[in-house]
This record gives structure tokens, C-alpha cells and sequence, in this order.
């Protein structure tokens, strides 16, 4: 394996700790820290710490501070709620064409995974997450309007840090199978309005559950973190 490969490696495995740091709260919103702090964590050299921080800005988790090292982004709840209000509008706009299209719109993949047995659905909350982002990005995928679908991925993308916290507690799962399963069954009688007046309720609930969530677990780890500053 050539050095570029062992350092790309390397560089991956730093970006995901630390993306990972960042969503478990071990890093907190605000946080200031060095190249040299980061280093010495992770046992490794300034050069593959740097590529990870820079791709770490890029995606949006992590801000250059000038001359003064790097900070973890603070979380915008008024940003995120404004991405909220833009999700809502192309997602809306999305089922209204799935009901109103000539065509019979490709749900199959969604039916298959949501509209199943309560013995057959998932426990586990990441890929629950990841299948709940599909369900979403693939009703506007369907819709056939790309540039719909290209800024309704950027947003996503967005929102990512705060959404994947809705499936940390069973309640979340169970009530996401139940909302989608209803979901599905409205678009696929062609309801425009009741698929409409669902999936708002569903995704405003998420956020204002996410917030909860966020806020309380925010709230823990900084009580954590000044606990073990005092040992």
C-alpha cells in the first residue's frame, strides 16, 4: 500500500471519529480545539488531522477560527428551521404531483420496506434513519423534477446533524413506521390533500422532536463535561 493510500486511509478514519465525536456530543457545539490537541488524540501526524478538519468544513460541522484553531459549528436552530420550512414546501410540491401524475408513480421499493408486518419492521435506529431519509428524498425523486430533487438533497444534507437524532428512542420508530405507512396508503389512493396534510403534521412533529431531543442531550453533555472539568 502506497504512503498517499495509508494517508488517505488515515484521514478517513480521522473524519469519521471525529464526525462521530460530533454527533454523540463529545465534541459540543462551540468547542475550540487544535491540530496538536486532535493529533495527539489520535495518535497520528498534523497532515492527515488537517484533510480531515477541511473535509469536516465542507460538510458543514466544523469552522476555521483565524490563528486561533478550529471550532465545532454551532448549532443554528433558526437555520434549521427555516431548511425545515423549505423541506416542507418541495416535499409538499412533490406528493401533489405523485397524486396528480398520469402515470402510476414508482413506489414499490417504499412499500416494500414500510408497509410490512409489525413483527417485520427494523429496531434499529440508524438504519431506520437512513431508510427514513430515502423515504423522503424517493417521494421527491419520483416526482421527475430534477432540480427539485437536486435542492431538496442539499437540504438534507443540511439537516442531517440534527435529523439523525429523532431515532435514538423506540417511540420515534414506531410512530415513523405509522406515519409513513399512512403516508404511502393517501398518495397511492391519489388524496392530494390529505397525503399533503399528513406528511406537514409528520415532519413538523419531527422537528419539534428533534429540537427536544437536541436540546435535552445538549443539556447532559455539558453537565457531563463540567463534572468531569471539577474532578
Amino acid at each position: 500500500m502506497s504512503q498517499k493510500v495509508e494517508r488517505l486511509s488515515l484521514t478517513e478514519r480521522i473524519y469519521n471519529a471525529l464526525k462521530q465525536d460530533i454527533f454523540d456530543f463529545v465534541l459540543l457545539p462551540g468547542d475550540r480545539f487544535t491540530e496538536n490537541e486532535i493529533a495527539q488524540r489520535m495518535t497520528a501526524s498534523r497532515t492527515p488531522v488537517r484533510e480531515a478538519l477541511t473535509l469536516l468544513q465542507r460538510d458543514g460541522f466544523v469552522d476555521v477560527l483565524f490563528r486561533s484553531g478550529w471550532q465545532v459549528k454551532p448549532l443554528d436552530f433558526e437555520k434549521f428551521d427555516q431548511l425545515y420550512e423549505l423541506r416542507i414546501v418541495l416535499e409538499l410540491a412533490a406528493v401533489r404531483t405523485l397524486c396528480e401524475m398520469e402515470a402510476t408513480p414508482d413506489l414499490e421499493a417504499l412499500k416494500n420496506f414500510w408497509l410490512v408486518p409489525v413483527a417485520d419492521r427494523l429496531e434499529d435506529g440508524p438504519a431506520v434513519r437512513q431508510m427514513d431519509e430515502r423515504f423522503h428524498t424517493h417521494l421527491v425523486e419520483a416526482s421527475g423534477n430534477e432540480e427539485m430533487v437536486r435542492v431538496h438533497q442539499n437540504v438534507t444534507e443540511r439537516l442531517r446533524i440534527i435529523r439523525r437524532i429523532d431515532f435514538t428512542q423506540r417511540p420515534r420508530i414506531e410512530a415513523t413506521y405509522q406515519e409513513h405507512a399512512k403516508i404511502l396508503r393517501t398518495i397511492i389512493k391519489r388524496r392530494a390533500d390529505e397525503a399533503q396534510r399528513l406528511l406537514k403534521t409528520h415532519i413538523e412533529e419531527s422537528q419539534a422532536e428533534v429540537r427536544k431531543i437536541t436540546l435535552h442531550m445538549l443539556h447532559e453533555a455539558r453537565q457531563a463535561q463540567r463534572s468531569r472539568s471539577t474532578l
